[in-house]
């Protein structure tokens, strides 16, 4: 990777971290300047939400999430797609992520989010062998 697009993937893994402090998700003002009025977003929920169901006055709500293996995937030369992985400290629950971000006037704006819930630990311990997980030998998932 060269260093304009290290440059840019740095810059758009601090958005993506921005956008999960409560002080920017319960200011309409901000979430205003980060997302582009087209903006839409298929929630981890099943919900779609557009960019007007976050500019009232609680904003898109706090969270307490953590961002994980963020990787960036240009698509042209102002469109660029995040994709990673976060946990949901509240809910306990693992979630895939992308984005689409499009440049304009020089600023990075979201254009599309969605969220897909993933399979949690325990799952996978079902399909995988014991002997893969040894701490974990002498759990029994009945």
């Amino acid at each position: 990777m060269d260093r304009e697009s290290s440059l840019l993937k740095e810059h758009l893994y601090q958005l993506e971290e921005k956008l999960l402090k409560s002080e920017v998700r319960t200011s309409p003002e901000v979430l205003s300047s980060l997302l582009k009025d087209d903006f839409f977003e298929f929630g981890s929920s099943g919900n779609i939400w557009t960019k007007s169901d976050f500019m009232g006055q609680e904003g898109a709500g706090a969270v307490n999430m953590t961002l994980s293996q963020f990787e960036m995937h240009p698509l042209s030369d102002d469109t660029v797609l995040t994709t990673y992985r976060i946990f949901d400290e509240d809910k306990l629950e693992h979630t895939l992520r992308s984005s689409i971000w499009k440049c304009a006037n020089g600023r990075w704006q979201m254009f599309f989010h969605q969220g897909t819930k993933t399979k949690g630990l325990l799952y996978a311990l079902f399909f995988y062998e014991k002997e893969s997980f040894p701490c974990l030998k002498t759990i029994s998932l009945k």
